[in-house]
């Protein structure tokens, strides 16, 4: 008796039913329509989010893949809703993001013809994702589909691309799922090196001044727990990335704060005196090491990471301990002694004292004057118990939401790190919330950013997201302007922004809103936001030429710091 055969579309719901998926972003289109006709007769299984632009559907795959853990998926049509990804594909390349996006096709004998709305869309993809292939027959649907999972989801996570011609979406198949966990060639986790193991501990435990640099890695490996017991033990102060910050409470007593160009003072300070560095599933971006000529050059450096075309590539390393950083920091755990650095420790304090004096005190507790960024931001997050998801835009509101925010819980941030995206945070936030539905889930962004991608509020009314948005609104575009301020002698060319009424475009897509200027009022409009049942839009008017300092300039040496206060 012969099998019964399905659309090669069919197969694709069954296939990402079978590797665990419930929500799906997405925007239909001419070739795409046979995958939107099957998903009909699958709305129970899989809940699909109908954004208001593809490059919302790629960062809300994003917010949503952050804070689960799990791929986040976005299904578009063909030609410009391909090309409309692109942003959010190479934002989760650069920032280690685990999507698969499912591109429409024309029908497989049209290609290379110019077909109306045809693309090359592995071409232009290859360069920015782990994996991207062409299904042109429906035999090919199950294995892609997997293997696309295996590969987004294992080693250094990433984005892959499945693009799918019409006529193998509406051609027949026997369908057989055979999940997919292996590929040859593709090693996603590097065996274990127990000579590097034995080299890490043993400069650990010689070290004086040991100092520990906490990546995203750490999260992705979910080896939150693991650090803690490899800080503990070898008595470590620890600095985070900017997407590595809520792997660690941000009141856990070794955790020193924040690295880089907006950073704490006393991490970038004392990556320039510890005697051993190790950096744990970070990559030594550029606004972490400022000039690296002068970086940590006093230090023997270990660098655990899973990936092995990052070791060395911008800093020298001393001992390499490739691996998941749950295996290898357990690993190097087990060999170290037990140690006390009490002196070392507590020669972090000074530093916080003096950004406290010189930079905090202002921000969060000025005395008059226009609101400012850092004291709303405090203030939503004390709020809300400091248990919520931060989500950011890109510019002056992320710096100032990731240095005054407040984290419990791993998968806390959501940002766009590597590629400084703007118009990121409204979708990602969207995505987030539906990836963790128990949380509440604040987004901070500028006036630029969310007027990228502010057609998204129709998406969040659709859905009734209950997304909490704080516009910290300055008329400028702030970090552009900041720069200009400091570097190119206040010539604010194309920074200030006419804006409309945000409190009205909220109003039309039923989101309820309430605008605050005055202290006083604050408190009160971060109280309602929080307890209203549904999305809500707090516009906050802060200083239109607030900074965020301290600041270590582009390409400067990380200690060479500008406090802001006529130094």
């Amino acid at each position: 008796m012969e099998k019964q055969k399905i659309t090669g579309s069919e197969a694709l719901l069954k296939t990402l039913i079978a590797e665990g998926v419930d929500t799906i972003f997405g925007y239909p289109g001419g070739q795409a329509i046979p995958i939107y006709d099957c998903l009909y007769d699958y709305q129970d299984q899989l809940r699909h989010i109908l954004v208001r632009h593809e490059q919302g559907a790629t960062h809300a795959a994003q917010g949503y893949a952050r804070v689960s853990g799990k791929v986040g998926v976005a299904v578009v049509t063909s030609g410009p809703g391909a090309t409309n990804t692109i942003t959010g594909i190479a934002d989760a390349m650069m920032d280690s993001t685990p999507m698969v996006v499912i591109t429409g096709q024309v029908p497989s004998p049209l290609l290379g013809t110019d077909a109306f709305q045809e693309i090359d869309v592995i071409g232009i993809t290859q360069p920015i994702t782990k994996w991207a292939f062409q299904v042109r027959r429906p035999e090919e649907v199950a294995w892609a589909i997997s293997r696309a999972f295996y590969i987004a989801s294992t080693g250094r996570p990433g984005p892959v691309v499945i693009d799918f011609a019409k006529d193998a979406q509406v051609g027949l198949v026997e369908y057989k799922y055979e999940k997919v966990d292996f590929v040859r060639s593709y090693q996603p986790i590097p065996d274990i090196n127990e000579a590097c193991v034995e080299a890490a501990a043993d400069l650990i435990n010689k070290a004086k001044k040991p100092f520990v640099l906490v990546g995203q890695g750490v999260v992705l490996s979910h080896a939150e727990k693991e650090l803690m017991a490899f800080l503990e033990k070898a008595d470590i102060p620890a600095a985070s990335t900017v997407l590595g910050l809520s792997a660690l409470p941000t009141d856990y007593p070794l955790n020193k704060g924040m690295l880089g160009m907006h950073g704490n003072v006393g991490p970038n300070r004392k990556t320039n005196e510890c005697d051993v560095l190790i950096a744990i599933g970070m990559r030594f971006d550029n606004r972490v090491t400022g000039d690296l000529t002068t970086f940590a050059k006093q230090a023997k450096v270990i660098h655990f990471d899973i990936d092995n075309s990052e070791i060395g590539k911008n800093v020298a390393v001393t001992v390499p301990v490739l691996g998941d950083a749950k295996q290898t920091l357990a690993a190097v755990t087990a060999k170290l002694q037990p140690a006390k650095h009490t002196e070392w420790i507590a020669s972090f304090d000074p530093d916080a004292k003096e950004e406290q004096d010189r930079v905090i005190e202002k921000e969060l507790n000025p005395q008059e004057g226009y609101l400012k960024m850092g004291e709303v931001i405090r203030k939503v997050s004390e709020a809300t118990g400091n248990d919520a998801v931060l989500v950011t835009d890109v510019g002056q509101n992320q710096m100032m939401g990731v240095r005054y925010f407040k984290y419990k819980n791993t998968r806390s941030v959501v940002t766009s790190g590597g590629l400084g995206t703007m118009g990121f945070g409204l979708p990602a936030a969207m995505g987030a919330k539906l990836g963790a539905p128990e949380r509440t889930v604040c987004l901070f962004c500028g006036d630029g950013g969310l007027q990228m991608t502010i057609q998204e509020l129709g998406t969040i009314m659709q859905e009734q997201l209950n997304v909490k948005i704080i516009l910290l609104n300055n008329n400028f575009l702030g970090m552009v302007r900041q720069w200009q301020e400091l570097f190119f002698c206040e010539r604010y060319s194309a920074t200030i922004m006419d804006n409309p009424d945000f409190a009205l475009i909220a109003k039309a897509y039923g989101i309820t809103s309430r605008k605050v200027k005055e202290r006083a009022e604050l408190d009160g409009a971060i109280k309602e936001m929080l307890e209203h049942d549904g999305p809500y839009l707090l516009v906050a008017d802060v200083e239109e030429k607030g900074m965020v300092y301290p600041m270590v300039p582009a390409g400067s040496s990380i200690t060479n710091i500008i406090f802001g206060d006529n130094q």
